[in-house]
């Protein structure tokens, strides 16, 4: 694909609300479709809108209204929607090979060689499937014949998925929803991690205290643990949780007690990989190399694959817990994987990532200073946060103006992601500073309307 511009002129106009948002017609489907569909997401619940097309940085409703896109489908059509690159690639093997179980193909020896080419040297013993948590149990697996070990530590409002070792991993009662189960499964721990608005433990001088966390996880593993600890089980930031990234001391020192009590590093970047930071790998940031680690969401921009990948000379372990499955690796979502990882070389994706995420950085740090309920700002390239509190002294959770502010954004026509009293951003990585302007001056106006109805203006 040449033309990385390709999206630009259907973007020109946006947004356009010609009516009032949900619409008629998007009301109507919803609530025909609702009769059967249930279980939907917090983001459908507070605005029932119904998509009919998307293309590049843009999103058009049913009713005509056409949304900036500020969410990639929550993570996921990370080039922007029907990237030409990527939609021609699975049409052509739509056409000719659909799936042969896992039998190598030419497109799968492609992607292969491409994945190997861009993450961390000997981090290539892979194994592909169709979604995140799937790949993540897998690596629990893995992460058990590797060491012959049984037990897993990850961190509080971290997440990875709704199956039973992927939710034993994460936070399983939550007050908008019912408990995930009756209990966790035996040998999963959770411990807090680093949150430099909200720490744990700090310095004298109020800062974060990562060497605290650091001790206090030493300090588990030999107390509250049976010594069988088979990995650290960790997002490089956390994505449901609030895009809340660690200090940047934070995973040097976790790779180094892993390696001192022969404990693995699993890191699960099916939310945070492939560019949507400005780096292939999270972790690339901070120069830390894990053991296994996971990819999905927009690994194929849309198209369901996810990877597992563990290091060369764990390899075999793949082969003891039989890893492959029905759908992984067919040859649509090899051909899906293989255009994106192209296209973010080719058209200079990481760069653009880097270069307009220092503008949404700047913005929102200007905003911080104006806006009495904005308690904080976090993020790093495309994905984003901003957290909203009744005090900044107290740091009090305003859930209520979070869900004002995003239904507010979204009938001006900003299609984006809630977390509570969090504001999450996940643009397209093709975005440009012109379009990143626009969206930002959409939620500063609403987070202005919600400030004004609450008496802080």
């Amino acid at each position: 694909m040449k033309n990385k511009d390709w999206w630009k002129e259907e973007a020109l106009g946006t947004p356009k609300m010609i009516t009032e948002a949900p619409g008629p017609r998007s009301i109507e489907m919803h609530e025909r479709t609702t009769r059967y569909m249930k279980g939907l997401s917090s983001q459908v619940k507070l605005f029932p809108v119904c998509f009919d097309k998307g293309y590049g940085i843009t999103l058009t409703d049913v009713d005509g209204n056409r949304y900036l896109d500020f969410s990639s489908g929550i993570y996921v059509t990370s080039l922007g929607h029907c990237h030409p690159r990527v939609s021609e690639a699975i049409a052509y093997w739509a056409k000719r090979l659909m799936n042969i179980h896992d039998f190598t193909t030419p497109i799968k020896e492609k992607l292969m060689e491409k994945l190997a080419s861009v993450l961390p040297k000997g981090l290539n013993a892979v194994q592909l499937y169709s979604d995140g948590t799937t790949a993540v149990e897998a690596a629990i697996r893995a992460a058990r014949a590797i060491t012959g070990k049984h037990e897993f530590i990850s961190a509080y409002r971290d997440f990875h998925g709704k199956t039973m070792g992927s939710v034993s991993c994460a936070q399983m009662f939550r007050s908008d929803v019912l408990s995930y189960g009756p209990t966790r499964v035996s040998g999963f721990y959770m411990v807090p991690r680093p949150d430099p608005y909200r720490p744990v433990w700090k310095k004298p001088d109020g800062s974060i205290d990562t060497d605290a966390y650091i001790a206090f996880y030493e300090t588990f593993i030999r107390e509250a643990t049976v010594g069988n600890v088979a990995a650290f089980v960790m997002e490089p930031v956390q994505g449901w949780g609030g895009s809340i990234f660690p200090p940047d001391d934070f995973f040097p020192k976790l790779r180094l007690l892993c390696n001192k009590y022969n404990i693995l590093l699993y890191d699960d970047e099916v939310l945070a990989g492939m560019g949507r930071t400005g780096e292939w790998l999270t972790l690339d940031h901070w120069h830390v190399v894990p053991d296994i680690v996971t990819f999905g969401k927009s690994f194929g921009n849309g198209f369901p694959v996810t990877a597992m990948i563990v290091k060369e000379e764990n390899g075999s372990a793949l082969e003891k817990i039989s890893a492959s499955s029905s759908y992984g690796g067919n040859p649509m979502a090899c051909a899906a994987a293989l255009a994106s990882m192209e296209v973010i070389e080719e058209e200079g994706l990481l760069e653009n990532v880097r270069k307009v995420g220092k503008y949404f950085m700047e913005r929102m740090k200007k905003m911080k200073a104006a806006h009495p309920i904005l308690g904080d700002v976090k993020g790093k390239g495309f994905l984003l946060g901003i957290e909203l509190v009744k005090d900044k002294a107290t740091k009090e959770p305003f859930d209520e103006a979070g869900r004002l502010v995003y239904q507010k954004a979204f009938r001006k026509g900003l299609a984006w992601v809630p977390a509570g009293h969090i504001l999450r951003m996940s643009p397209p990585l093709i975005m440009d500073e012109k379009y990143a302007g626009m969206g930002m001056d959409i939620i500063e106006e609403s987070i202005t309307e919600v400030e004004k109805e609450f008496g802080y203006r």
